[in-house]
């Protein structure tokens, strides 16, 4: 049995710079880090749109000729509680 904090460490989170807009994409993915930049290395070499979907199925399509940068972390654990540091 998966507990929530065990599911959520396999999104990685992607942000996407898209030029001439002054706002980026952020969306969180079950795909794995790999799995994207293959995805993206694909879009960029055929100039075709990059398609990326999150872990809810919704999907982000960018023109591959606006993709402006890329970034792709997993997501930052959040801390709870009043634990000294």
């Amino acid at each position: 049995m998966a507990t929530k904090k065990s599911v959520e460490s396999n999104k990685v989170e992607v942000r996407i710079s898209v030029t001439e807009s002054s706002r980026e994409l952020s969306l969180e993915s079950s795909a794995t880090r790999e799995e994207i930049i293959e995805k993206v290395n694909q879009a960029i070499a055929s100039n075709l749109p990059l398609v990326l979907e999150d872990f809810r199925g919704k999907q982000v399509i960018i023109p591959a000729s606006k993709i402006g940068f890329i970034e792709i972390a997993p997501p930052v654990e959040r801390k709870v509680g009043f634990a000294t540091l």
